[in-house]
């Protein structure tokens, strides 16, 4: 068995990625050339460098304990050996003469009893522990919990879900359109594809593939980079990609190329159309936004506008800036975080602007104050997005406050009055990071995705989950369509699945 080095680069590359460091993913793909291997990504399940270190450290526990003859040490390592140590020869040669000496120990002491013992030989014996509270020998280094098994009651048949399958490597993004049941997708394979679910479309998934290319010498050529961020304009007739090639792009819903906006230098991380459809935000590592101030220091990892002329963005440089399109400095400048920027988002009034970071808060602000309105801490780690309710706690209560939803990589969900700056549910059934979450139209239901291959869907006014369903891959995005009875998710694994949510 061996190992190449682009397969080293690969694994460690998609584990930056999944770990949410998105633009160190980005610089170190395109130090080791990772879009130059020839690597399938689809077929490397998630966490597979843990998933191999951790069967690495478990070889060399076994290692540890086989005797010189072949015959295996009768018992466990007393302590799990750390990552650090399984890399240190002299601790693991320390850790092998102790067995030794344990094994000659026990030998001299038990004579001929050990061969009366009969079947109690797997048992832990008197001051040995059991690793991990497991017998047996079988021991558990993953310290993930098992999935978990899904209540019946709210589980989606498989009747209910559609999946598609044609994308070669994760999917990053999706997003439906806002006039009709098309489902736009990103993935690593530098395609973005739209696929159409209308009642009226006969094949039921049709897919239009939108191939990223470059011009080189005089012809089109695949830019083998990720396509990032997809944002359908208002009218549904438009749909804009960003991709890691530093090029924006425009497409009609029929699938083909409008227009090409070569402005970034790296990679876009986010982009936006403003309401009235006349501007596009691109977020990017060179820090520029078309049409507007260069004004961060660092990567932008987000924007979103007020409206069609003034606009939000943050940054890993820990700032939120507010700008207006033409004037060549921020209106306002909020600092606050102390960590990277992941996301920032305007309520749908446009008076309070919400942020999440790598720091574990969600700060809300208002263009009034300097400093923020509320600092809301309880995620014990980072927080990836964050999305607002379109109306109130469900339209069956107008008078009350509208919430705010968390994902966070601590495995839940938080749902806010940001009113008056409480949590009002967590919502803990995730196993692993949650990476999306997005409102109902109607604000009744909650859909959050993580990296568990599980969308559950949460019940917004009592925080009870309603409906779960678990895919083949983990989830990074999840989206409702405008009618609000189908969600979209796109996987790790390439597919991108719909869940009909009509009785």
């Amino acid at each position: 068995m061996s190992i190449t080095s682009d397969e080293v680069n690969f694994l460690v590359y998609r584990y930056l990625q999944e770990s949410g460091f998105s633009h160190s993913a980005f610089t170190f793909g395109i130090e080791s050339h990772i879009s130059q291997s020839n690597i399938n990504g689809t077929l490397v399940p998630p966490a597979a460098l843990i998933s191999i270190l951790q069967k690495g450290l478990q070889y060399v526990e076994a290692e540890i304990s086989i005797n010189e003859d072949g015959t295996v040490f009768d018992g466990r390592p007393i302590e799990s050996l750390s990552l650090i140590d399984a890399v240190m020869p002299d601790v693991v040669q320390t850790r092998q003469q102790a067995f030794r000496d344990k094994l000659a120990q026990q030998q001299a002491t038990c004579g001929m009893a050990a061969s009366t013992s009969g079947n109690q030989s797997n048992a832990p014996k008197n001051g040995e522990a059991t690793v991990n509270g497991e017998e047996n020998g079988t021991h558990n280094m993953n310290n993930h919990s098992e999935p978990m098994e899904m209540d019946v009651d709210v589980e989606i048949p498989a009747s209910k879900a559609t999946v598609l399958r044609g994308h070669e490597s994760e999917v990053f993004i999706c997003a439906w359109n806002p006039v009709s049941d098309l489902l736009a997708s990103g993935s690593g394979d530098s395609t973005a594809r739209i696929w159409n679910l209308n009642e009226n479309n006969n094949s039921n998934s049709t897919q239009l593939v939108l191939r990223h290319c470059i011009r080189e010498g005089g012809q089109d050529v695949p830019s083998n980079k990720d396509v990032t961020s997809l944002d359908w304009n208002s009218d549904g007739t438009l749909l804009a990609t960003g991709s890691y090639d530093g090029f924006a792009r425009i497409w009609t819903k029929d699938g083909t190329l409008a227009s090409t906006l070569g402005q970034h230098k790296g990679p876009i991380f986010a982009l936006k159309w403003n309401k009235k459809g006349n501007s596009i935000l691109s977020a990017g590592v060179d820090k520029v936004f078309h049409k507007a101030p260069q004004a961060h220091i660092a990567p932008a990892l987000d924007v979103d506008w007020q409206n069609n002329t003034t606009f939000a963005s943050c940054s890993t440089d820990m700032c939120i800036h507010v700008c207006r399109l033409g004037n060549d400095r921020p209106l306002k400048t909020f600092q606050g975080h102390t960590n990277e920027v992941n996301a920032i988002k305007w309520d749908p009034s446009g008076m309070l602007l919400a942020s999440c970071s790598d720091d574990m808060t969600l700060k809300i602000w208002s263009m009034k104050q300097e400093t923020c309105v509320h600092d809301l801490q309880a995620h014990s780690k980072e927080i990836y997005t964050i999305k607002w309710s379109p109306t109130g706690l469900g339209t069956n209560n107008p008078n009350s406050n509208i919430m705010l939803a968390s994902a966070s990589f601590d495995s839940t969900v938080r749902l806010w009055d940001v009113e008056r700056g409480i949590c009002i549910h967590t919502l803990t059934k995730h196993q692993e990071p949650v990476y999306s979450v997005a409102f109902s139209p109607d604000g009744k239901h909650l859909a959050s995705g993580s990296f568990d291959k599980c969308v559950h869907i949460w019940n917004t006014t009592t925080g009870a989950l309603v409906h779960s369903y678990r895919g083949t891959g983990g989830i990074f995005e999840v989206c409702w369509n405008s009618t609000g009875d189908k969600v979209g998710a796109s996987a790790s694994d390439g597919s991108v699945c719909v869940l009909d949510l009509r009785k």
